[in-house]
This record gives structure tokens, C-alpha cells and sequence, in this order.
């Protein structure tokens, strides 16, 4: 069935799933559920002690994992992580989707979580396919602008090329940086996890697994949102 969203938004239910009444008991299951990785439970099987113990939806048990993180991996991307000061004059690679996507969702007014290891996460996913929305060109202007502000060197871009549409997002990508004359470069690649971590560069990205293997990054998303929409959902699951 093909993807018609024209904005990244909540979904319906979510202002009931994430009820101010509700995140006690979800930061519990956070709390729970990190315990357990830092045992080194597996994700699936920890995701359902917590997630039945908690009776959470298949959405809320999403949130919860996005949010948890075991004590080593906090460690570590505590230790990796370096301040946004530091990407002047610096080579920057981009996780594309990963960002972009949480910008969208932000200025689509859909939930943020704040999560363990202080990255902000959507609850959105391209499976396979990534269709734009109606906010994606203003999430792009608007994450170049915030990078133009800190005065970096080259910024490399990487997109899956297995999603599809990723050549479309590339060249709008490119547009925008030649027409604003960002030092800009896209790039499609099948393994993107790889090439940022063997880049060398400081990486923007909040997906979980790459930050626990590359040697630095910088929390981006989290400054966009928070420095940049004062209306922005976000939900302290931290």
C-alpha cells in the first residue's frame, strides 16, 4: 500500500499513549528495560518482559526501546560525544535519513522522546521507502542554516541507496546547499553505518547502534529542535 502521508506527524492515539499520566510509569519501564541490556539480555526478549510486565502498546514498547540503552553504551557515547563547538572547520558526515527525519517530525508537531543517552528520537521509520512530506525541504533549510552558523568544514551526507527515493532526497539535498552555497557533498551508499563509521569524520546521527562504534559525534538533532521550535513535543524519557 503506498505511503500518502504528507506530513510526519502524531498519531492519533499518541496524545493518549503519552498522557503526562502515563510517562511515570514509562520512564519505569526505560529504567527496566536498561537494566536488563546492561545484562545483556536481548532487545526482543527484554522489550517483552518489560513491555508485558508494563502492558504497553506495540507504539509505547517503540518508545521505550528507542529510549533505553544499556549503562556501557551510555558510557561509551557519553565519552564519544563532543560539543557542538567542535565542529568549526571540521569534517562533518551526516547520517541523511536519521536527521532529516527527526526534523520533520518535529516541525510535524509528532512526539520526541528524550531519550537515556540525551539523543532526541521520533517514532517514525522508512522501511524500505521514504516518501517526502511536506516539511522536508524546511527540515533540510533549516539543519543547513544551524550547520552554517557553527562555521564547519566539508559536510558529507550519506543516504541508503536500497530506500527508495533516496536519489530524489540526494538531489534536493544538493539543490539546496549549491543555492545557498554550503560546502555540501550527498552521497548514496548500500552499507551507510560503515562508511560513517570508517570516515574519520565527527558523525550527526542518533541511531543508537552507530553511535556505540563511531569515535565522535555531536548531539545535532537535539540542538536543531530544541534551539529552533519552542512547539516541538518533546517527552522526557531520559
Amino acid at each position: 500500500m503506498p505511503d500518502l502521508r504528507k506530513h510526519r506527524g502524531p498519531h492519533p492515539q499518541d496524545r493518549q499513549l503519552f498522557a503526562d499520566g502515563i510517562l511515570p510509569a514509562l520512564r519505569e519501564a526505560v529504567g527496566e528495560l536498561s537494566w536488563l541490556l546492561s545484562r545483556n539480555y536481548a532487545i526482543k526478549g527484554a522489550l517483552k518482559l518489560v513491555g508485558d510486565k508494563f502492558s504497553l502498546t506495540e507504539r509505547q514498547r517503540l518508545a521505550v526501546s528507542r529510549a533505553a540503552c544499556s549503562d556501557q553504551s551510555k558510557s561509551g557515547r557519553e565519552a564519544s560525544r563532543v560539543e557542538l563547538e567542535s565542529m568549526r572547520q571540521q569534517q562533518l558526515i551526516v547520517d541523511g535519513f536519521n536527521l532529516i527525519i527527526t526534523v520533520e517530525a518535529a516541525l510535524s508537531r509528532g512526539p520526541l522522546f528524550i531519550c537515556r543517552d540525551g539523543c532526541l528520537r521520533d517514532l517514525s521509520g522508512v522501511h524500505g521507502s521514504y516518501r517526502a512530506v511536506e516539511e522536508t525541504e524546511t527540515a533540510i533549510v533549516m539543519i543547513g542554516e544551524v550547520l552554517a552558523q557553527s562555521s564547519p568544514g566539508e559536510v558529507q551526507w550519506i543516504l541508503d541507496r536500497p530506500i527508495s527515493n533516496s536519489g530524489r532526497l540526494a538531489q534536493r539535498i544538493r539543490a539546496i546547499a549549491e543555492e545557498r552555497r554550503w560546502p555540501w557533498t550527498v552521497e548514496l551508499a548500500f552499507n551507510p553505518d560503515a562508511e560513517i563509521v570508517s570516515s574519520g569524520r565527527i558523525a550527526i546521527s542518533s541511531d543508537g547502534p552507530l553511535l556505540d562504534r563511531v569515535p565522535s559525534w555531536i548531539n545535532f538533532g537535539r540542538h536543531v529542535v530544541e534551539n529552533n521550535m519552542a512547539d516541538a513535543w518533546l517527552i522526557d524519557l531520559s
